[in-house]
């Protein structure tokens, strides 16, 4: 999948970095997520995760990706990993901090790719990056 390094992080994750900054201020609690979670959309996914693709035989599900330590402002996630898509046209890559619901952080538009029928979409190399 070819994306375009523009990545728009929720607002969610702008206010938790901004707290974190803010120091132990009263009220400030950010726990880093255990895993981060690749989603596919097919349409924006705003600033909510809106528009994640379900269904499918074999079913789609969120994977975790795997990152090395951030370097200049950006974190790698590699290897390529597969996810099961249903008939649809991907449209977005998003990131969660939940296999299921828990709150989305950011998404990176891709080059549409249209499955006609079930098949499974590989995200190539994921790049989280603060310079963008």
């Amino acid at each position: 999948s070819e994306r375009d390094g523009r990545m728009p992080y929720s607002s969610y994750l702008k206010n938790k970095w901004l707290d974190v900054l803010r120091g132990n201020a009263a009220g400030v609690t950010f726990t880093a997520p255990a895993a981060i979670y690749a989603s596919l959309h097919n349409g924006a996914p705003g600033d909510t995760g809106a528009n994640e693709i379900t269904g499918g035989t074999p079913a789609y599900a969120r994977k975790s990706i795997t990152g090395a330590a951030a370097a200049g402002g950006s974190i790698t996630y590699e290897p390529d990993v597969v996810i099961d898509v249903p008939a649809t046209t991907v449209m977005h890559v998003g990131y969660w901090d939940a296999v299921t619901a828990g709150n989305f952080l950011g998404s990176d538009p891709v080059t549409n790719e249209v499955f006609a029928a079930q098949g499974t979409y590989t995200l190539t190399q994921s790049i989280l990056d603060l310079n963008a």
